[in-house]
């Protein structure tokens, strides 16, 4: 058997493995020896839906996932290709990290259980009440014409850095309403609730208090879309989980944000508000693991001035950091956009040419090295015939 791609989901850390073999039959999921996944998927498949299935990992990975079956696969029941792919998850994951995976779910549980939602239709993805208008119309653009829309309505101010205007002021107030409950609900309960990141002291994980399926869908019907168009050198096409999450700035909260890369392949960034300011984002290049310490070069600094309601994305692998917020509050929406086959993928690089700035560097520094030489030896033999 030889893996040729997969990789962990961030919330259920699977490595998923596209293994060679041959399928033994149409309507049952082939034995063990014979899984086997396609290298690129069927874009034109629609998966089935898997959240009422009671699983070990998430069920956005599933559906994802189904787009790699083999052809003679695809249109069996949604039991065998369930288990088809299951067993190949089972196979590149260990008993700890499903462990691990089962107690999130049950923390996620505890607190859908006893937390009461102050605006329950946030909990279900409705474009037409979140999204203002030419973000909209640019998606409901027929599929002919639908990447030259989105495409008018999003800006470049710096290489791989795009923004466009993207949530309604309602959606971002009822939004801002909704996590300061949850936090009077972690408060008055006293419920020890994880937050976003290492980084930050202070938000909150969307995820966690039962806005998983919204931002599923957010990921799923728009920011793939714009990942697809704009980052197909880090799996834009292929993202399949997510991390969703909101982090607050003050000067009685987190005040600013060191220089960092984050955990995603594409990064969503939408301010909320409130009134502040300061809290700039600063951009420094993309670098991939090798070089994301190394120096930074004028045509890769950029700065960015937050908007309510204004979204910003980029490759997570793109270097930045957010100055001090100066006065006021800024909370900010965040969704790491994550895709298992790019992180399978990477394993088996040895450099990043498609989106490593310092990479590029190195290559085309040895390709002047090389004409370098072979100028010499030309000279060298050129003087050689004169004398």
């Amino acid at each position: 058997m030889a893996i040729e791609q997969g990789k962990d989901s961030p919330l259920s850390p699977t490595s998923i493995a596209l293994i060679n073999g041959n399928s033994n039959g149409i309507g049952l999921a082939p034995s063990n020896a014979n899984y086997r996944l396609r290298l690129n998927p069927n874009q034109d498949h629609r998966a089935d839906n898997y959240d009422d299935l009671g699983m070990e990992f998430t069920p956005l990975l599933f559906s994802s996932l189904e787009r790699y079956l083999p052809p003679n696969l695809l249109d069996v029941s949604r039991d065998a290709k369930y288990r088809y792919m299951r067993d190949i998850l089972r196979r590149y994951s260990t008993e700890a990290e499903r462990t691990r995976e089962q107690k999130h779910r049950e923390y996620r549980q505890k607190i859908v259980s006893n937390y009461q939602p102050l605006y329950r239709e946030l909990y279900t993805m409705n474009p037409s009440m979140f999204f203002v208008p030419s973000f909209l119309k640019a998606f409901n653009a027929n599929d002919k014409d639908r990447d030259k829309s989105i495409k008018s309505i999003m800006s470049e101010p710096t290489p791989g850095v795009y923004t466009c205007d993207m949530l309604q002021p309602r959606f971002c107030e009822m939004l801002l309403s909704e996590v300061e409950n949850f936090e009077k609900w972690v408060h008055e309960t006293k419920f020890r609730i994880m937050r976003p990141n290492t980084m930050n002291k202070f938000g909150a994980v969307l995820d966690d208090f039962g806005l998983e399926g919204t931002l599923d869908k957010l990921m799923e019907d728009f920011i793939r879309h714009i990942s697809k168009i704009f980052f197909p050198d880090v799996g834009g096409y292929s993202l399949d989980s997510h991390h969703g999450f909101v982090v607050e700035y003050g000067m009685d909260r987190d005040v600013e944000l060191g220089f960092h890369v984050d955990d995603s392949e594409v990064t969503l960034n939408v301010c909320l508000g409130k009134q502040f300011t300061g809290g700039e984002l600063f951009f420094r290049g993309v670098r991939c693991e090798k070089h994301v310490n190394g120096e930074t070069y004028p045509e890769e600094i950029f700065d960015y001035n937050h908007a309510p309601g204004r979204a910003i994305i980029h490759r997570g692998r793109h270097r930045h950091g957010a100055r001090a917020t100066t006065s006021g509050h800024r909370i900010n929406l965040l969704l790491w956009c994550r895709s298992s086959v790019h992180r399978e993928m990477k394993k088996h690089k040895k450099d990043f040419l498609s989106f490593c700035g310092e990479c590029k560097r190195e290559k085309k520094g040895r390709l002047q090295q090389c004409m370098d030489a072979r100028k010499k030896e030309l000279l060298v033999t050129e003087g050689d015939a004169a004398s």
